[in-house]
């Protein structure tokens, strides 16, 4: 019983000692909010610090808030950066929406700031380009292309630069394409609106109508920004595409004949030679016939029906006949009679 004061004192010194360490861990951050009119309980303080959140961040983000008009507690604030987002970049985007007279709620500009975490752009970012349109370059240089070609429909090959004027659309900009998706499509757009005029000139005369025609595509549709402006900032004539084309069409053809001509050729040779052969060998079967006929006189002989009178008149006639034949021919007499 005598020892129990001593202890009671113990533990009002230990409570005193850890109520001091408090008030000097968290009085100077207490303080700035409490003069900024942005006040915020010990309570708060504490939990935060337990749950390893940067109170005095969170603390300077609510000032910022409540300085600018807006009234953000810090539960609000303490629960985005546990879930990974930025907290003074959403501040700072809620104010700059606010000040410019854009609608957009904490939520919305939580949910930006979480979306555009790995993407390397920042919620502010998407704001500040609401608030300033930007404008990207059609083709993009980081892609290594400085110019768009097309072909007219008279075959001739324009070079086509744009510059595309935009501004985020932050209802959309969660879920919505990028600039990617912006430069392509309106890539495309001057592909179509040059193909489609009748002759290059038409495109020189009037590159808006390039710009019109890809407005009219809305080209815009279900991406993260809005177009203010198409401008053609260069158009140049690249090459005749449709002589090009005509000229190998026609060394194609040119190709395509002579292959042909020279299949025609080949089958008159082939023809040639088998007449040739076939010649040959109505010649072989007109000498084989004639060796018969001195076999066929000597069986007649023989059989009685052919007499010596009859073999000389056969000799007469065929002796007459060589010699007309010498007559008409300037080669000379037949052979047999030569011998």
């Amino acid at each position: 019983m005598d020892m129990l004061p001593y202890i009671l004192l113990g533990a009002a010194t230990l409570v005193g000692l850890v109520l001091f360490l408090v008030i000097v861990k968290f009085f100077k951050t207490w303080l700035r909010a409490w003069l900024a009119k942005a006040p915020v309980s010990w309570g708060s303080l504490i939990g935060m610090a337990l749950r390893k959140v940067p109170y005095s961040a969170i603390t300077d983000s609510r000032v910022t808030a409540v300085k600018a008009g807006l009234d953000f507690t810090t539960d609000q604030l303490e629960a985005h950066y546990l879930a990974g987002g930025d907290v003074s970049n959403v501040v700072l985007a809620c104010i700059a929406a606010d000040k410019a007279g854009i609608n957009l709620s904490y939520d919305r500009a939580c949910a930006i700031d979480l979306a555009t975490k790995d993407t390397g752009k920042t919620v502010l970012e998407a704001v500040r380009t609401s608030i300033n349109p930007k404008v990207i370059d059609c083709p993009s240089p980081a892609a290594g292309i400085n110019k768009i070609t097309a072909v007219a429909k008279d075959g001739i090959a324009v070079n086509v630069r744009g510059r595309v004027t935009v501004r985020t659309n932050l209802d959309r900009f969660v879920g919505g394409a990028t600039e990617e998706t912006i430069i392509a499509r309106v890539g495309e757009g001057i592909v179509t609106s040059v193909g489609s005029a009748a002759s290059y000139k038409n495109v020189l005369e009037n590159p808006d109508s390039i710009s019109h025609l890809v407005l009219k595509k809305g080209v815009d549709a279900a991406t993260a920004f809005e177009i203010l402006s198409i401008d053609i900032a260069d158009v140049d004539v690249a090459d005749n595409i449709g002589a090009r084309l005509q000229t190998e069409q026609a060394e194609a053809d040119k190709q395509v004949a002579q292959a042909k001509a020279e299949m025609r050729r080949a089958a008159a040779v082939a023809s040639e030679q088998e007449m040739a052969a076939r010649t040959q060998e109505m010649r072989a079967r007109v000498v084989e016939a004639e060796a018969e006929v001195p076999l066929a006189i000597a069986e007649a002989f023989r059989s009685g029906n052919l007499g010596i009178m009859d073999y000389v008149r056969y000799q007469n006639v065929r002796a007459d006949t060589d010699m007309r034949s010498s007559i008409a021919d300037d080669t000379g007499p037949a052979p047999e009679q030569q011998s």
